[in-house]
């Protein structure tokens, strides 16, 4: 997959979805509001099933597997159609999978060690996780330095606000944000897509006004 059209609305949604029915609405919800990609956290035993059914229902919708721990994630999460995958950390074994299945992945990394062996592996696009609590846009913008002539670019995650993410939008490595604000767990399971609507397009006024 062309990973353009993802990056393009610089912001992911990731989702952690309980029950699968819940997957397709969830989806509706956070297009309304002017969003077209998400995430769904391999952190529940129905993550494959609900990427399937996004993916069935709604062709608009660039959907992909977070949370992948292993190469057998890898492997459920592309058979049920996932689009990208995103990884917490950095795992060999996971980018070796990745590659073999042609999945567009976004390994975690943190430090300039992590950073240079993602780049050995094949990888430009790499998530900045825990985002917050490794030192946020300061970190970003130090990694820069050393870095910026490679044409690596970040997706920061984790611990990111409606209110911080203009302050990510804002650096020029950053090629989108990964943020859960907008479709919290406790939202999903309320079937609150009004609210999830709402923050969506509120966030997406935040990133028009970036651009």
């Amino acid at each position: 997959m062309n990973i353009d059209p993802l990056l393009h609305q610089r912001l992911v949604c990731v989702a952690v979805i309980d029950k699968p029915d819940d997957a397709v609405p969830l989806a509706e919800a956070l297009l309304a509001g002017g969003l077209n990609a998400i995430e769904v956290t391999f952190r529940t035993a129905g993550a494959a099933e609900s990427i399937a059914r996004i993916r069935q229902a709604l062709p608009k919708a660039i959907v992909g597997a977070g949370t992948l721990l292993t190469a057998d994630q890898v492997k459920q999460a592309v058979d049920a159609g996932s689009q990208f995958g995103v990884s917490p950390g950095l795992s060999e074994a996971v980018s070796k999978a990745a590659h073999e299945n042609k999945l567009p992945l976004f390994p975690g990394v943190v430090t300039p060690g992590e950073i240079m062996h993602a780049l050995e592996l094949g990888w430009k696009h790499l998530k900045f996780f825990p985002a917050e609590t490794f030192g946020g846009v300061n970190a970003l913008k130090a990694l820069a330095g050393p870095f910026g002539h490679t044409g690596i670019k970040f997706i920061p995650t984790g611990g990111i606000t409606a209110a911080t993410l203009p302050n990510y939008l804002a650096l020029p490595q950053v090629a989108a944000v990964g943020g859960s604000w907008m479709a919290e767990r406790k939202l999903v399971a309320e079937k609150n897509w009004a609210k999830i609507t709402a923050l969506t397009a509120e966030a997406m006024k935040t990133i028009a006004t970036a651009k």
